[in-house]
């Protein structure tokens, strides 16, 4: 999935530009490579499919360029995640009705590259033979209320868990709670199931979506692709596959998976799985700095900054745009985006 716009990582994640396809942790390869590099010896490049936004397609075709045209999947509007799913569940349904999918978003950082694999393949084994959706949980370090909790039946000695209880970004006070309690891990955003499987819990559970891919359905992998799917996407309702699967159905399971995950969604979290110096500054910037502490430095290397006695700030240029801001208060950086509009759509 690499259709997003990444929001929270303005100004480096813009609506021409987001973040998927950044070098955002200076590896050499961009988020959405990386997504791509870690699916080796699990999935044959010709089985990669990425659902993304019409703007995007040349940016995915130039850094992918394995990529045929039919494996790159145009959305026409953004309706969150569960069209999107639905949609390359339906167009790989008709190439091979007894497919096993996993799904990954195209925006995160996995560290432990060997250890997701061997969680990846265990899900795979056990979708195969049994009719499951399977999510990859991840134990939480932080009450964040970002990201959806899964209670699991802990009963049972075995690898995969039964989930008791799907939590999509709960307050604060149920986070600490869930925290507390041991027996909640964070929904990792990864899901492995079956063709069949998912495709029954779209009918059960969200209908509509089902029924508009399967009329669409008939025309992929033909001229009339588009003009299906410009039909069939204003019939489906803006849902996430959280929302409107996950946290309803009975037979999902979940891997517990301990795999240097992070969904790389804010500028804290880039800070967090950064390297940084001897007085905790992550810099990616030709830079002079004087009594800096605990900031985040990211600009053009083209441009020299100077910076004097600043502490626990972020320092990002990208584009024509410079934004200094606390890293405690980073959650307004959604509103920054709101208001630089006004200045001229380049800036968003």
């Amino acid at each position: 999935m690499a259709g997003g716009v990444g929001t929270r990582f303005w100004p480096f994640s813009r609506q021409s530009f987001p973040k998927q396809f950044h070098d955002i942790l200076g590896t050499g390869r961009t988020l959405i490579q990386q997504t791509a590099d870690r699916f080796e010896g699990i999935c044959p490049n010709e089985n990669i499919f990425v659902v993304t936004s019409t703007e995007y397609y040349a940016i995915t075709k130039e850094q992918l360029p394995f990529l045929t045209d039919n494996q790159i999947l145009l959305e026409p509007s953004r309706r969150n995640t569960a069209p999107c799913i639905a949609y390359a569940c339906f167009k790989i349904a008709k190439k091979n009705p007894n497919a096993n999918i996993v799904v990954a978003p195209a925006d995160h950082i996995i560290l432990k590259e060997e250890e997701f694999r061997k969680r990846i393949n265990i899900a795979l084994d056990y979708s195969i033979e049994n009719d499951v959706l399977v999510t990859l949980g991840i134990k939480p370090t932080r009450p964040d209320t970002g990201y959806g909790y899964i209670q699991f039946d802990d009963s049972e000695a075995n690898e995969i868990k039964k989930v008791r209880t799907f939590t999509e970004k709960p307050n604060l006070e149920l986070a600490e709670m869930f925290l507390a309690s041991g027996d909640y891990v964070w929904n990792g955003g990864i899901f492995i199931w079956s063709l069949k499987s998912i495709n029954a819990a779209f009918d059960m559970y969200l209908p509509e979506v089902a029924d508009a891919f399967r009329i669409a359905q008939k025309h992929f992998y033909t001229a009339k692709e588009k003009e299906a799917l410009d039909i069939a996407y204003p019939r489906c309702r803006s849902i996430s596959i959280d929302n409107g699967i996950m946290e309803k159905a009975e037979n999902v399971f979940v891997v517990l998976s301990d795999i240097g995950w992070s969904d790389l969604g804010t500028w804290k979290s880039v800070y967090e799985n950064s390297e940084k110096d001897e007085v905790n500054n992550v810099i990616d910037a030709k830079a002079m700095l004087f009594g800096v502490e605990d900031c985040i430095i990211k600009t053009p290397k083209d441009k020299l900054v100077v910076i004097n006695d600043l502490k626990g700030y972020i320092v990002a240029e990208f584009d024509g745009v410079l934004m200094i801001c606390r890293k405690d208060d980073e959650q307004k950086v959604k509103e920054f985006v709101t208001k630089a509009e006004a200045y001229g759509k380049q800036f968003v």
